[in-house]
Formats: C-alpha cells, structure tokens, sequence
C-alpha cells in the first residue's frame, strides 16, 4: 500500500479538479417512482384522448409549409420532390414529415420524451448489415431526430400504415386492425423491455434471419418467399454493387457515370476543381468524426470520384453527394454518402439541438436510437463556395440495405411488418426513454391502440385533403413539378 503526504495527496486533488468539467449530477429514481411519473400522465394525456385529431381555422397551408422548406434547398430539383410526392397519397405523406410535426404541436403531450425518429413512418425502418455483418432490422433514417414526446414517433408511424392501407385498398376493418397492432406491439414490446436490466436493452437488436424464421410459419409461402429474395437482394447491395452499377472506367479510373439531374459528377459542374478540392478537404475533416480504429481503415482508400445523387422522396432538393474512394485496386472499392443536414422539422416546437452541428445531431441521435450503426457514420461542416456554412453527416451509401416492398403486401404481410415496425420503434425508444414509466403510461389494455387508430383514419384523411391540395398547386401552376423522375 502506498501513502501519500498531505501535501502530495492536495496536489493530485488539485490536479484531478483543474482537469474535470463540472458534469450536473444525473437524478436516479427507483422502478416504483418512475411507474409512478408514467401514471401520474395519463391524469395529464388520458389514453383515449390521443384519438382526437380535427384541423382548427389558423392551421398553416400544407403548400406553403413545403414552399418554405423548398428555400434551403437546391431550386432545380424541388420540382422533382413535388413530381414523386404526387406520386400517390402514401408518397406525398412521405415528405410532409414538416406538415405533420407542426399538426402535432398543437396536441397534448405525455411529457415523456425519447429520442425521436422524427419520421417514423413505414418505409423508414428496413434491413442494413450491422458491423459484424449480420442483417438486421431497424430504423434507418434519422434526418429529422430529436428528443421529445414517445406519442409522436408512434402517431407517425401507426399513420403511415392506415395511409398505406388505403393505397393497397384494404377495407377500413383491416386497416384498423393492422394499426392497432402497431401500438399493441409497441406497448407490449415497451411493458417487457421495461423489466429488463440497462445493459440487456442496449444489447437487444431485431436479427433479420431470426425474425424470418420466426414469422415463416405465419404467413404464407409467398409471402415467405418474397421476403427471402428481398432479404437476399439486400445481402448484395453494398460498395462493389455500387461501383458496378455508378461507375466507368476511363483510361484504368474508375468515374462516376453521369445521369443528369439524378446524378451529376463534380466534374459536369461550372465549379468543378474548386467543388473537387472543397470535397478532398472535407473528407479529411470528416475523418476527425471517426474512432481511431474507423479512421485507420478509411485512411487505407483513397479519394477518386464524386457526384451529386438525389435520393428519397422528402429528401429531395437537400445536397446529396457520392463519394468513391479506391482500396487495393477496382475490386476493393469504398462509396460513401454525404448528406446535407438541415434543422429538423420538430425543431420550431421541440425547441433547437443541444449540438452545434445538425450533422453531429443526426450521426448522435442514429447512434442513440439504433442497436448496430453504420461504422463510417460521422459529420463535416463546410462553407461553400456561395459563402454559406452548411452541415452534413456521412455513411456508406449501401450497405446491405433494404426496404419492405409495400406493394405487394397482403394484409396478413402487412400486419406482420406491422409488428415488427411496433417492436422496433420501442426497442429504439428504450435506449434513450424511461420505458419503466412509458410502459405504466400504456398500460395493460388496448385503450391506447384503439385511440391511435382512430387518429391514424382521421389523419389519413388529412393526409388525403393535404395531397390534393397539392395536386391541385400543380394544376394551378402555383409550383413547378416534374413527373417520372
């Protein structure tokens, strides 16, 4: 045993002290006291009054909400986010992420927050391949996250399924039935995470091969079947099906093709070698984002190529780019997606991120919120060429990533998916959240998922009278749209 002296003993205090950051300590209640708060809410937010929804007059204009988004945007493709929201309800509600959180700001909440998908809808959960290169299943898109209330991420996503029902043209007992089993699955899924240790949470995540075998004996062999060959194409989507399909190879350089206004290399811009240069410097900054053990591996490729790519529905118009980066030679390829992040739309009623960088936000909350993240994901910040700082966050463009193919689910598929959507929001939602007092909040019964059904028919029809509103801008020729693109 070593003895200090009083004096050695005061410098080492004195040398810890000036080394630290005050941190506010963290409040800890027992499991009763949290149980407690999630009761205490529903006295706050009964249960059954999350079936209420009803546009009041001073409700803003869904089109001009988009207007407004459109401004920080590339103006040339705006056009196209309009074409490919028109394509059908379902693909407008896909990029009203804004008009719905300014919707639900004006309703009640529970007070009990999470980090927030922020666009829990549907088609944002989906297979990707975790580090160790098992697939699994999960949220996948975090441009709009933000801490704040449980219901709201449920809403939006039990929504998306009424709205999607009505695309595939279930009748309304079948839609109501598949989303109450959405938040019946996430409250049961919230009741047994709930009794879990703090450790076994953060190691739960949903096994895509798992989860098949588990729902093979449910559904039908079809059903079955067009899983599989989804799961299967997946599987194959990663940096050398990219380079396959993106690239050319020009005097032994591999290039990025060009298929304007889709995909533009940096070398068809008016600004090309400044664009080119700006790009090789901001991959070198986005390197500081990453571990040590990330960075080292990135450092072993090296930079060739890169092109703006849209992508999405309701990202369109925000600045996407590609990035190829080169290994051992042409088979040992890296891509990468730079993607533009700007303020979330929760933000105006949520209030703004504690990070400087709404790159750093996104990049924070995926970690948060999934149970295996993309290894390369980091941020950069970068002025441009126009003189204005802008923020994005980065990750591999495809890595085993794949979608439910909603246009052919049947409503037994539909249910199913359904369920997994319900069990995985939850498990993300338990990372960050008190699932203790969520889960007494939601309680044992089905009052709760019989309200959120109802609000999702109602909202549907929002949805539909906000869709033709903007159907009816384009007929107008108040916005420019282009079709098929």
């Amino acid at each position: 045993m070593v003895v200090m002296s009083d004096a050695t003993e005061k410098q080492v205090s004195d040398s810890f002290t000036a080394t630290v950051t005050p941190i506010p300590p963290v409040a800890h209640f027992t499991v009763a006291e949290r149980a407690a708060r999630g009761k205490a809410a529903r006295a706050e937010v009964p249960r059954a009054s999350h079936a209420d929804w009803q546009a009041t007059a001073a409700r803003p204009d869904p089109v001009t909400l988009l207007e407004n988004q459109a401004k920080t945007r590339l103006a040339n493709l705006i056009p196209i986010r309009y074409g490919r929201m028109l394509v059908s309800p379902f693909a407008f509600y896909r990029g009203a992420a804004n008009i719905m959180a300014s919707d639900l700001s004006g309703m009640p909440r529970t007070g009990l927050h999470v980090q927030l998908c922020g666009d829990a809808h549907l088609a944002n959960f989906g297979v990707f391949a975790a580090p160790d290169r098992r697939l699994v299943f999960d949220t996948n898109d975090f441009d709009e996250t933000l801490p704040g209330p449980f219901e709201w991420d449920l809403r939006r996503l039990v929504t998306s399924f009424a709205v999607a029902g009505r695309e595939r043209g279930y009748d309304a007992g079948k839609r109501r039935e598949i989303s109450c089993m959405v938040s019946r699955a996430y409250r049961q899924a919230m009741a047994k995470l709930a009794e879990e240790r703090n450790l076994d949470i953060w190691y739960t995540r949903t096994d895509v091969d798992e989860t098949v075998a588990t729902w093979s004996s449910k559904l039908s062999a079809k059903a079955v079947k067009q899983a599989e060959q989804n799961i299967a194409k997946a599987r194959t989507k990663d940096s050398l099906a990219a380079f396959a399909k993106l690239t050319r190879i020009v005097n032994g350089e591999p290039q990025i093709i060009s298929n304007p206004p889709l995909i533009v290399p940096v070398r068809d811009l008016a600004t090309g070698d400044q664009t080119l240069g700006t790009l090789q410097a901001v991959m070198r900054s986005y390197r500081r984002t990453l571990t040590g053990d990330r960075r080292h591996l990135l450092e072993q490729f090296r930079f060739v190529d890169a092109a703006l790519k849209v992508v999405g529905v309701g990202s369109v118009g925000t600045r996407s780019w590609i990035a190829l980066f080169r290994g051992r030679d042409n088979d040992d390829p890296l891509f990468l997606q730079i993607k533009e992040a700007n303020a979330s739309v929760l933000e105006p009623f949520l209030g703004k991120s504690r990070f400087a960088s709404h790159g750093q936000r996104v990049v924070e909350g995926q970690r948060l919120m999934q149970a295996a993240s993309d290894m390369m994901l980091g941020w950069i910040a970068v002025e441009g060429l126009d003189g204005i700082k802008r923020e994005f966050y980065v990750r591999q463009l495809w890595d085993a990533k794949g979608s439910a193919l909603v246009e052919v689910m049947t409503p037994r598929t539909m249910a199913a998916y359904a369920t997994i959507c319900g069990q995985a929001l939850a498990r993300a939602h338990a990372r960050s959240g008190d699932a203790v007092a969520i889960a007494s909040y939601l309680g044992g019964s089905d009052v709760f998922d019989n309200a959120l059904a109802t609000f999702a028919e109602t909202y549907a029809d929002q949805n539909q009278r906000d869709y033709n509103a903007l159907a009816a801008a384009a007929d107008s020729g108040r916005i420019e749209v282009q079709r098929g693109i």
